[in-house]
C-alpha cells in the first residue's frame, strides 16, 4: 500500500498546527551558526514544500527531493504562487542524485525515521556526506524512541473537517522499533454536486487507506551510523532548543558534518 498519495490531497488541512515559520525560525538559526546563510541548501523529505518555500524566502536557493510525486505535485502548485526558483525532484533519499554539491542539508517532520532499515539510513548519511560542500552541515529531526513508545505505540487518532477526515491507528512493535500507521483518510467528492453530506447513500466521501512505517532509533545508533558514513558527528538538540536529548524528548534535531572533502 503506498504511502502518501490520497494523504496529500489533505496534508496542507491536517497539518495546519504545526508552527512551520517558527521551525523555520529555529533551523535557520542552526544553518547560521555553523556558516549558512545563504547558497544552495538540499531539503530530504520536503513533502508539500511548506520549509522548502520559508527557507527560500530567507534567502537560500533550494533544492527539494520527496519520493511522492503526489506530494511533489502539491508543492509544484505551491510555489507558482511566489516562484522562488526552487528545484523539486522525484526521487528516494536512499538513491538522491544531484548534479554538485550543497551548502547544507536539511530533513525536518521526521522523514528520516521513515528510513527503517540501519543499513539504508546509512546509506542515506553517506549520500548526504557525498553532496555537501567540503565542510558543510547536515540538520535532521527524528522522533524519539520514547515518542513512539509512550505516546503514539498503540493510540488511535480522529480529526475531522468539513470537507475531509481521518482515522489514524498507530501499532508500535517494541523488538523491531517498527511503528505502523493505518490511516483512512475520507475526503468529499467535490465530483458529485448532488451529494448531500447526509446522504451516504450517494457517497460523498471519498475513501483511502494508506500505511506508514516508521522507525525509532537511539541517538547513539544515529551516531555511529553517521560516524560510519564518514560524516562527522557535531551535535543533538532536545527539538526547538540547545538543551541536550532528555529521556523524556519526543523529537531531536541532529547536526553532522561533511568529512573527507579537502576545502
Amino acid at each position: 500500500m503506498e504511502a502518501y498519495t490520497g494523504f496529500a490531497q489533505v496534508y496542507d488541512t491536517f497539518m495546519d498546527n504545526i508552527p512551520y515559520k517558527q521551525w523555520a525560525v529555529y533551523l535557520t538559526a542552526l544553518l547560521e551558526e555553523y556558516g549558512v546563510k545563504d547558497g544552495l541548501v538540499l531539503e530530504l523529505g520536503c513533502g508539500t514544500g511548506s520549509m522548502t518555500r520559508l527557507l527560500a524566502g530567507r534567502g537560500y536557493d533550494m533544492i527539494a527531493v520527496d519520493n511522492s510525486e503526489e506530494m511533489l505535485m502539491i508543492a509544484r502548485e505551491k510555489s507558482m504562487e511566489d516562484p522562488g526558483g526552487i528545484l523539486y525532484l522525484l526521487q528516494d533519499m536512499r538513491s538522491f542524485e544531484l548534479y554538485g554539491t550543497v551548502r547544507a542539508v536539511v530533513s525536518i517532520c521526521d522523514s528520516m525515521n521513515y528510513i527503517t532499515q540501519p543499513e539504508d539510513l546509512c546509506q542515506v548519511f553517506k549520500l548526504v556526506n557525498n553532496y555537501l560542500d567540503p565542510g558543510g552541515i547536515f540538520i535532521f529531526d527524528m522522533n524519539t524512541l520514547y515518542k513512539y513508545r509512550e505516546v503514539l505505540g498503540e493510540r488511535t487518532i480522529a480529526e475531522n473537517r468539513e470537507d475531509c477526515s481521518f482515522i489514524w491507528d498507530n501499532y508500535y512493535d517494541e523488538e523491531s522499533r517498527i511503528n505502523e500507521y493505518e490511516l483512512s483518510i475520507f475526503i468529499k467528492d467535490v465530483s458529485d454536486e448532488d451529494a448531500e453530506d447526509e446522504d451516504f447513500g450517494g457517497e460523498p466521501f471519498i475513501r483511502f487507506r494508506e500505511e506508514h512505517l516508521q522507525r525509532a532509533y537511539t541517538l547513539d545508533e544515529v551516531k555511529a551510523l553517521i560516524l560510519e558514513a564518514g560524516m562527522e558527528f557535531v551535535a543533538a538538540y532536545d527539538a526547538f532548543t540547545k538543551e541536550p536529548v532528555q529521556d523524556d524528548s519526543e523529537r531531536m534535531y541532529i547536526i553532522a558534518r561533511e568529512k573527507g572533502k579537502k576545502k
